[in-house]
């Protein structure tokens, strides 16, 4: 499970650029053995450098989400590129390939962005309107975020100062599970203040002992960077929350 800074903490505006300079986190890995892990490609003497390839891969979809953007003989090409220039077998001259095509290819993958965010915006527009259809009790307030009380609390109601212990389960439009700490099958404490806005607003709606849907558009969570490869640029974000105690 991903850890909360990840899905419920706000995030640094990033840009998508194919040549952006940035340094590698250093790879962190689960000792695992064989007998533990079935299905693996590899032997045991060759999966540390598969995973070095997972590890890669996985820096790269955080930074710029290649699977969208690209097609599939895209893909291919990019793979091709990076293993003629790891290996050092390139004909051509790296330096005055990035040089005569990086402009160009930055140019296409912002394009492809900006297309993608669009739409990604308008299916989040799609699902709030449809959430609201579906429950007559639900508000929405002048800031877009959706909020529905499903039990009433009956405590005190947090404040941007208050820190907060909270239950809660939040998934994309699809239902795909980005975090949850129900699954994780253990309560969080965080200042209110140090979450995204969607979740401050709607912490201050509930009262100590409630619980709540809350459908938050992208200005409110992510914006248009998302975070990371877990939650898409320009994403509506919806979670289930129960107020379980206000300090």
């Amino acid at each position: 499970m991903i850890p909360i800074a990840a899905g419920l903490f706000a995030s640094s505006t990033t840009t998508v650029a194919a040549f952006a300079s940035r340094s590698l986190p250093r790879f962190a890995a689960r000792a695992a053995t064989a007998r533990q892990m079935s299905g693996m490609p590899h032997d045991d003497s060759k999966m540390p450098f598969y995973a070095l390839g997972i590890n890669l891969a996985k820096q790269m979809g955080g930074q710029t989400n290649f699977k969208a953007l690209l097609e599939d003989d895209e893909i291919e090409l990019l793979l091709e590129g990076f293993g003629e220039t790891l290996k050092g077998t390139m004909v051509q001259d790296a330096n005055v390939v990035l040089a005569t095509y990086g402009p160009e290819l930055n140019k296409i993958l912002q394009d492809r962005s900006v297309g993608i965010l669009d739409k990604v915006k308008k299916e989040g527009e799609e699902f709030i309107a449809n959430f609201l259809d579906c429950n007559d009790e639900a508000i929405k307030t002048d800031s877009g975020l959706v909020y529905y009380e499903m039990t009433k609390g009956s405590g005190a109601s947090p404040t941007f100062e208050s820190t907060v212990e909270v239950h809660y389960h939040g998934t994309l439009m699809d239902g795909t599970v980005f975090d949850s700490s129900i699954q994780r099958g253990e309560t969080i404490s965080f200042p209110v203040g140090g979450v995204i806005k969607g979740w401050q607003e709607g912490l201050k709606l509930m009262q100590e002992g409630g619980k709540c849907t809350l459908v938050i558009p992208s200005d409110l969570a992510y914006g248009d960077s998302g975070s990371g490869d877990v939650i898409p640029p320009g994403a509506t974000l919806k979670f289930e929350v129960e107020l379980i105690k206000v300090n």
